[in-house]
């Protein structure tokens, strides 16, 4: 290969995936949808829905969805989703976001889980930890919720005390970075859920 081939070779590299790989423009805005598993400690399967992938920047892996899709809770029926909305898969964070498009009430709505596990490019799964931190369209300050159902699956489940730690540190920096606007809340989703808001 010439040095001017390498050169666009890398120019049509973006920035590796959650396995490590080098994306291209063309993959990373292709509409290749992703099976989205969220479990109970306990493996159960919990939300879990197919989502198209946008791409990835600096905060990790955008997936999207377009008004009027559909979600299911286990093996149960479809749960109708009037609004699109962006999911961020970030990278070894215990976390995932949720940004909602108007006029759904709730604009971000995160999950404390285990860091997301990629089985394939296709494929991600992790356990949903019960705490959630999420903010309501025009307020400024976010809500942790939960916090009962978490207390009562630490017994139920036998969350180990790394988990809870990890769990509860999550919420903390969550609580502040939506409140502060900083990070991937500080309006990175927009340009995702551009991609998708309209369809």
């Amino acid at each position: 290969m010439t040095t001017e081939q390498e050169k666009e070779a890398a120019a049509e590299r973006e920035s590796p995936d959650a396995a490590g790989r080098p994306v291209s423009r063309a993959e990373a805005g292709s509409d290749r949808l992703v099976q989205v598993d969220y479990h109970k400690y306990d493996g159960s399967l919990h939300w879990n829905l197919r989502m198209r992938r946008l791409g990835e920047d600096e905060h990790g892996v955008w997936l999207g969805l377009p008004a009027n899709s559909v979600m299911r809770k286990g093996h149960g029926p479809d749960v109708p989703l009037p609004e699109a909305h962006v999911i961020l898969i970030p990278r070894d964070a215990w976390w995932t976001a949720c940004f909602n498009a108007a006029p759904r009430t709730t604009e971000i709505y995160c999950d404390i889980t285990t860091p997301p596990d990629w089985t394939s490019r296709e494929t991600v799964s992790m356990i949903d930890l019960d705490l959630d931190v999420l903010r309501k369209r025009g307020s400024a300050e976010p809500l942790l919720v939960d916090e009962d159902e978490f207390a009562e699956h630490q017994v139920r489940y036998g969350y180990p005390a790394d988990v809870i730690t990890s769990a509860q540190d999550s919420a903390a920096w969550l609580m502040a970075a939506v409140a502060g606007g900083t990070g991937p809340f500080g309006g990175a989703h927009a340009r995702w859920l551009a991609m998708v808001d309209g369809d």
